[in-house]
């Protein structure tokens, strides 16, 4: 005899969900992000994500002064039909208005990451560092996974007149840079969590 599991999924409207839809929407999964108006679920994270999302906000959080903050998982609103939910964010302090609050403005973000795993590997490295840069977030990293299983951060700079990504600079044991404001973070220190 075998149970069958019936799944009542959301019909989208025709025009694609909106990013109201999101936050409204009873019952989706957790880190349900929403990409050109299509709904995205997530694959169960694997422990070097968990792994290089904990280093980044440990490190960002030591020398982020205090007019930002450093959040994780968090939805940024980037127009009415992108709700994507970068691993990491650095965003204005002011935009913190309430610990009820599910989303920040794209306006307040300086910085998003996104940690790259299988399942995501297309959308962190082509569709949503092309939406942030679109939207005018001024810094982008993107984290691989080594041979030796340690992070690489691929950090990248907006072209405010292209609205692009260009290279800011790759860093494998250290990442040491000035913007968007003093960071010195030891990666070959993953292996301590």
């Amino acid at each position: 005899m075998s149970a069958e599991i019936s799944h009542h999924w959301p019909v989208p409207p025709h025009e694609g969900y909106t990013v109201e839809d999101l936050l409204t929407l009873p019952d989706l999964p957790p880190h349900t992000e929403l990409i050109d108006g299509s709904l995205v679920f997530v694959s169960p994270q694997r422990y070097f994500h968990s792994l290089a999302v904990d280093l980044l906000v440990q490190g960002l959080r030591s020398t982020a002064p205090p007019e930002l903050k450093v959040r994780r998982e968090m939805t940024v609103v980037l127009d009415k039909r992108n709700g994507p939910e970068p691993d990491v964010s650095v965003v204005r302090a002011a935009a913190a208005r309430s610990r009820e609050q599910t989303y920040f403005q794209v306006r307040d973000v300086l910085l998003a990451v996104e940690v790259v795993s299988p399942d995501s590997e297309a959308r962190d490295t082509d569709t949503k560092p092309h939406k942030y840069a679109g939207a005018g977030i001024p810094y982008f990293w993107r984290v691989d996974m080594a041979a030796d299983e340690r992070p690489v951060v691929h950090a990248f700079e907006l072209d405010e007149e292209a609205r692009v990504y260009v290279p800011g600079g790759t860093f494998r044991d250290r990442l040491k840079v000035s913007v968007p404001f003093g960071i010195d973070i030891d990666l070959a220190g993953i292996d301590r969590f």
